[in-house]
């Protein structure tokens, strides 16, 4: 493999990870938060809000989500549009599945692994 291969593909790496991640921590914050329509009905929007905002694991979601988006800014500076936003969307999608079952331990079905083993098939395919 070509120094460039393994650049692009550090890059998508970069923004797949980080954009994972602050998934996950985003969505721990909000399980850990509870339901915001119950939230809001007790304390008003103000409460909903000041849930959110005063939950530090959302702020390491937000984060790794702001790292994740200047990553892909820089990915499609240096790659083409044609691959660096399909094989980062659609690896994103494969790592959250994973992510999803072994830390969120969400219930994650066959359906949803035969869509991440497909989608690992079209990126291959995308990159050759």
């Amino acid at each position: 493999m070509t120094p460039a291969v393994w650049i692009a593909a550090a890059m998508i790496a970069t923004v797949v990870l980080a954009s994972t991640t602050g998934e996950v921590f985003t969505a721990a914050a909000m399980k850990s938060i509870g339901d915001l329509d119950v939230i809001r009905e007790r304390a008003g929007l103000g409460g909903a809000i000041r849930a959110v905002l005063t939950c530090p694991l959302f702020f390491v979601g937000v984060f790794f989500l702001a790292i994740a988006f200047f990553s892909l800014l820089f990915a499609l500076n240096h790659l083409n549009l044609s691959l660096a936003g399909p094989a980062t969307a659609s690896l994103t999608l494969v790592t959250n599945a994973i992510a999803g079952k072994f830390f969120l331990k969400e219930n994650v079905d066959r359906r949803r692994w035969a869509a991440a083993v497909l989608v690992c098939v079209g990126v291959y395919l995308l990159a050759h």
